[in-house]
């Protein structure tokens, strides 16, 4: 639902406090408790233009604005535990077991060990400790498979690693479980209070569908609005900006619709241009940008750290999609530079090299 205007006017409101990067895991443990609990203020990852929000609000969490404005995302304790309550279910957890925190706090993934932690009873670890349980994104994954010693042995140790916030390569998924590695994909964003798929499956009470191309989800771990307004809920339904499928009853992720650039009256997705290079060049890191482009609009770049061939590339993206999808650039830098929570900064690259 829209977050609506009677709403932020009402008369009883709830204080909301920004996170602090100084507080220890215990404080920080013990404010999110409370939140939860309804007997705290609730919590932001970023500082807003209010200093008050609605009362059901447990925690604001700001989206990373990869491929649009970020926005102030609105997350009940009802919310926040059900995902927390489903991620174990399917986990089959138990209570004393632990997580590790890999990822930052600033967003969804990382929160969300903070609150099946607290479900547990337990304390999150780092990397030089044993636990059940991990989450991270693709990049670590790749980390750990190819050179990051400590890292690796910390995933074999884990009963499961669920690994979201981007589209894992299937052919590095299947080096890291070679590997020992537990690996779960999950899907699900900050307005889901994280992932509610794993591995194509629903988790308990969450539905999905696609409508008009674009994946929906139902459940209730979906949030409770934007701080900004807005939020695309039909019917009940949240609708993503990620196109997707059902394949034998399982989700399948294809691309995202807000990534789609226009370059010589053509659309392309960079998504689906990004995932079928990486599916050819297994195990290096590639990354499919736009620029500005006076004669086509945007024009199509790739970025990669390794030696590849720019004709050999456009042939390949030819033949896979047609000639409007052969880009127009290939740029070779010693490192992608990617968001905290592990996406590629596509603006960054675009202004680097613009």
């Amino acid at each position: 639902m829209a977050y609506p205007m009677s709403v932020m006017e009402l008369a009883v409101k709830r204080e909301v406090q920004i996170i602090e990067p100084a507080w220890s895991m215990p404080h920080f443990l013990g404010k999110l408790s409370l939140a939860l609990k309804d007997e705290g203020p609730a919590l932001s990852t970023a500082p807003l233009d209010v200093s008050q929000v609605d009362p059901k609000v447990a925690l604001v969490v700001r989206t990373s604005g990869s491929t649009g404005n970020p926005k102030s995302v609105l997350l009940t304790a009802q919310s926040l535990i059900a995902s927390a309550r489903a991620s174990h279910k399917f986990l089959a957890a138990r209570a004393g077991q632990r997580w590790s925190l890999l990822l930052p706090t600033a967003h969804i993934a990382g929160l969300n060990i903070l609150v099946r932690s607290i479900e547990l009873g337990t304390e999150p670890v780092g990397v030089e400790s044993k636990a059940e349980f991990s989450a991270i994104v693709p990049t670590q994954l790749h980390r750990a498979v190819h050179e990051d010693k400590q890292l690796l042995a910390h995933l074999q140790n884990c009963q499961a690693v669920l690994v979201g916030g981007a589209r894992l390569d299937p052919n590095l998924k299947q080096e890291a479980q070679e590997l020992g590695i537990n690996v779960i994909t999950t899907y699900g964003m900050s307005e889901t209070s994280g992932g509610v798929i794993y591995d194509g499956q629903a988790l308990d009470a969450v539905s999905f569908q696609i409508m008009e191309g674009r994946i929906a989800l139902k459940g209730p771990q979906i949030a409770y609005g934007y701080l900004e307004g807005g939020f695309p809920i039909e019917n009940g339904w949240f609708v993503t900006d990620d196109l997707g499928s059902i394949v034998d009853g399982r989700l399948v992720v294809e691309a995202r619709a807000d990534d789609q650039i226009i370059s010589g009256g053509e659309n392309i997705s960079l998504s689906a241009i990004e995932s079928y290079l990486q599916g050819e060049y297994s195990g290096l890191e590639i990354v499919a940008f736009a620029k500005a482009d006076a004669e086509w609009g945007e024009k199509l770049c790739i970025a990669t750290t390794s030696n590849i061939a720019l004709d050999e590339v456009r042939s390949k993206l030819a033949n896979k999609f047609g000639s409007h999808a052969s880009p127009k650039e290939l740029v070779i830098v010693s490192n992608i530079p990617y968001l905290p929570i592990g996406k590629p900064d596509r603006r960054k690259l675009s202004n680097d090299h613009s």
